[in-house]
């Protein structure tokens, strides 16, 4: 039986191509949007709070991705959420891949450059060890190329739906595998905001480019990781 709700909200200021002072989103796009709600595959890309978003100077989005790992000899889930609006240089699998290189336009630049991060768990861990979760969550974002310039307000919120009655919680020494787990299902979901992304251009005319896939292959082959 439920007796409260408490909601977390997060933002990212997507003003590169979003007109965000016509506060577009109003009492009939909420309900919507809580209508619509449906367990299943995550849309990625630009959906959602991801449709004017800018990351790495290309289009940013919505991106998911998940883990199974052994804690305390408990198979978990780890799984992340993410909406990139970041600046920084696009890696994948340690292979720079520069906007200014691989786009035949200008790259994007984010205004009031941020990444939310969200990571649910059914780990058997408290509200202390979380905050450890979402600390590693954010060290995950380098991996793909984020320089955390100054005003980029990046944060990470973790949660655990373990039932504390089927069991204690696990050790902090016991935790490594989920740190790891946690960085790797960020890192690819950072990834897969940006690839499933498509061109977009704002009110103003200002437009933030989709990564030019085939051009990411063929250096991901020259590198020899594809």
């Amino acid at each position: 039986h439920t007796t409260t709700l408490n909601p977390v909200v997060g933002e990212t200021n997507d003003g590169f191509l979003s007109d965000i002072r016509r506060r577009a989103v109003g009492e009939e796009q909420v309900v919507a949007a809580l209508e619509a709600a449906a367990s299943g595959p995550v849309a990625e890309g630009c959906v959602g709070a991801g449709a004017g978003t800018v990351a790495l100077g290309y289009k940013g989005g919505i991106g998911t991705a998940s883990r199974v790992v052994d804690v305390a000899g408990t198979p978990c889930t780890v799984g992340a959420l993410v909406q990139t609006n970041f600046s920084g240089t696009l890696r994948i699998a340690g292979v720079p891949l520069p906007a200014e290189e691989l786009l035949t336009d200008d790259p994007a630049e984010p205004v009031g450059n941020s990444c939310m991060i969200v990571v649910a768990t059914d780990a058997p861990v408290d509200g202390r060890q979380l905050g450890r979760v979402a600390n590693r969550a954010v060290f995950a974002m380098r991996g793909v190329g984020a320089d955390y310039a100054q005003g980029s307000g990046d944060y990470a919120i973790a949660f655990s739906v373990h039932d504390p009655a089927t069991g204690g919680l696990a050790a902090d020494d016991e935790l490594s595998p989920l740190f790891a787990a946690t960085m790797d299902a960020v890192e690819e979901a950072l990834i897969n905001s940006v690839l499933a992304a498509e061109t977009t251009v704002g009110p103003e005319g200002r437009t933030a480019h989709a990564v030019p896939i085939d051009r990411v292959r063929e250096r991901l082959a020259r590198a020899g990781v594809v």
